[in-house]
């Protein structure tokens, strides 16, 4: 079910590339700041776990306000909402550009990941409102080579740009981009409001118990929790241990980034085609079960090779990517298209307090012994494994709409 007509496909492949365009942003807006951990503990002063703070307080900030989301979303149009939280968020990341000291930069990634966690989760209701469910998992993979791109291209430049002129211009960038793109955004999303007469029936606080009265949204939560957990306990401190226990240089860094980004621009697409073709819950339980190899080969890794260490962590970006695509296919379709804008606003407040917790939970795991070297990765990576196993169990038990025999 679609609360949208049927798009010419030219448009609709250009909703797709602009929604693909917004996430880039956002998205690069959160990953910069794990690959500049070693320059952000150095220039404030602070420990691995208050880093691991700083990450998390992006992702916590936008869990409550996913909450506070669930509220108004389903009672605005698509894209007037979406360009509203738009402006906002650049906003916030130019502050977060322009911050001074580390209690600033906290103050201006919380307000970032106060209109980032909404965004996301708007542009998959977007998706799964204008995009038939038979050919959702397409869609989501071009939406999710956002990803791709973020780290082929976005974050190695943004490293390059901060080694040469500073940390805070990779933020100062991403906000201009954030300009040009809510230009284009208002020009070609169209216009997307035949939810509201559905969100105008109930109270808002209905539409919140609603959602949440229904077992399968809750079954639903519970995966996308584990979705977004499997990752996090390892993915923030990436770049401080391949720094300090393996012995890639500084410079070496944007090299990891940039192969694992070029990898995952044809793996997205390619699980995109298998989600579709093979079903939603047998591509994702193939890839939670295939991402267990590279946690732990990464978190184990001893001083090695340059081309070792790419080959364990380009597997490792790109099952990562993969699985979220039939995994967010499988969430987009467990929501009950009425409920959909209220439902996909609370699922990202789940996702980011998981991702939260997760960070939160890698940070307490590993410690530092006499030589600097970072002790107990592995632990986290186990962590993030019962995730995806827990997961695969998971998937099993949702009713996905629209889907039929086709799961």
């Amino acid at each position: 079910m679609t609360f949208a007509p049927a798009l010419p496909s030219r448009r609709e492949l250009w909703l797709l590339l602009t929604l693909a365009g917004i996430q880039f942003t956002h998205i690069l807006d959160f990953m910069i700041m794990m690959p500049l951990g070693p320059q952000f503990t150095r220039l404030f002063g602070i420990s691995d776990a208050q880093f691991g703070l700083l990450v998390s307080a992006y992702t916590l900030s936008a869990g409550v306000s996913g909450l506070v989301a669930a509220t108004y979303i389903d009672r605005f149009g698509r894209k007037r909402l979406l360009l509203a939280l738009y402006v906002l968020f650049g906003l916030a990341t130019l502050a977060c550009g322009l911050a001074p000291t580390y209690g600033t930069l906290m103050v201006a990634r919380v307000l970032a990941g106060m209109f980032g966690g909404v965004l996301s989760a708007l542009s998959q209701t977007i998706v799964a409102d204008a995009i038939p469910f038979e050919r959702r998992g397409r869609a989501m993979g071009i939406v999710m080579t956002s990803f791709s791109v973020s780290t082929v291209a976005g974050v190695p430049l943004g490293l390059v740009v901060a080694e040469h002129w500073g940390w805070n211009m990779p933020f100062l960038g991403i906000a201009v981009l954030c300009g040009v793109l809510a230009v284009v955004a208002a020009r070609v999303l169209p216009d997307m409001d035949a939810h509201l007469h559905a969100a105008s029936q109930r109270t808002v606080l209905g539409g919140i118990a609603q959602v949440l009265a229904d077992a399968n949204h809750r079954r639903a939560f519970l995966f996308s929790a584990l979705l977004m957990f499997t990752g996090f306990t390892v993915i923030p401190y990436i770049t401080i241990f391949m720094q300090t226990n393996v012995g890639v240089l500084p410079g070496q860094i944007p090299v990891i980034y940039l192969c694992g980004g070029v990898v995952t621009l044809f793996t997205a697409r390619l699980f995109g085609r298998m989600t579709d073709r093979y079903g939603k819950v047998a591509t994702f339980r193939w890839l939670a079960v295939a991402v267990a190899v590279p946690l732990l080969s990464v978190t184990l890794l001893r001083p090695a090779p340059l081309a070792v260490v790419l080959v364990a962590t380009t597997l490792m970006f790109a099952l990562m990517s993969g699985r979220m695509i039939p995994g967010m296919a499988i969430v987009t379709a467990a929501a009950d298209p009425a409920l959909r804008g209220t439902f996909m606003t609370l699922n990202a407040s789940v996702q980011s307090g998981a991702m939260g917790l997760a960070s939160l939970a890698g940070g307490m795991l590993i410690r530092r012994d006499a030589q600097g070297l970072v002790q107990n990765y592995w632990m986290a990576a186990v962590g993030g494994i019962v995730a995806s196993l827990l997961a695969w169990q998971v998937a099993g038990t949702l009713r996905l709409h629209g889907a039929g025999q086709g799961r």
